[in-house]
């Protein structure tokens, strides 16, 4: 499936639910890409990326912000603590901010380099014990406790169980964020976007999608 093609799914999704057409961004995410596909996907216009691990992202997303300056990209995986400056230097935006400790890591550091990207908390909605995330029982006092560091608290970020309804899911992380008054909703991947769309997502995360499988070796 092409970029454009799933840009067009987006889209008729957005139609279908009532949504303004542009209303969910689409992250691109080019973990583990080689940096030829990475560079095709941005040859094509697209701008907004997502990678799994800070240390990979150093080594891929400094050259090419250097040609394309407008890029945006987006930390997706577990960030441990002692990368938090790297990726607070690196990152546009992180969506897995997931316990006590990173929150206040991350506000020390705000306080130290004048600037964050933005946040987005990561609920375990499937209260997984294998998965990283706030149970959804602890998410309403943990926004509360990042919003009292002052860190920008910009949406909420889930990954469903594999073997359940992706929707019910995505239903259950747009009810915290209602109500907590929390806009974006990262949620819904390759085989779920359209399904997160209808719930109301505002970022939707496609890797092999767009980039084609990828090759773990």
């Amino acid at each position: 499936m092409s970029l454009s093609e799933i840009t067009a799914k987006i889209e008729k999704e957005e139609n279908r639910v009532g949504r303004a057409v542009g209303s969910t961004k689409l992250i691109a995410v080019s973990k583990v890409q080689p940096d030829e596909r990475v560079e095709a996907v941005l040859r094509g216009g697209h701008r907004l990326f997502g990678e799994n691990k800070v240390q990979e992202a150093a080594g891929k997303w400094p050259g090419f912000r250097e040609e394309f300056s407008d890029v945006e990209v987006h930390l997706l995986g577990p960030l441990q603590t002692n990368k938090a400056r790297q990726a607070m230097e690196l990152f546009d935006a992180i969506h897995s901010l997931d316990r006590p400790k990173l929150a206040n890591t991350l506000a020390r550091l705000v306080q130290e380099l004048g600037n964050c990207p933005e946040l987005f908390i990561q609920v375990n909605t499937g209260e997984e014990p294998q998965k990283a995330g706030i149970l959804p029982s602890d998410a309403d006092a943990f926004i509360q406790e990042c919003r009292a560091l002052d860190l920008p608290i910009v949406g909420l970020m889930s990954i469903p169980p594999a073997d359940e309804e992706a929707s019910l899911h995505f239903a259950l992380l747009r009810k915290i964020a209602e109500r907590n008054g929390v806009d974006g909703l990262s949620m819904g991947m390759s085989g779920d976007f359209e399904r997160a769309i209808a719930q109301g997502a505002t970022h939707v995360r496609v890797g092999s999608a767009i980039f084609g499988a990828r090759d773990y070796g």
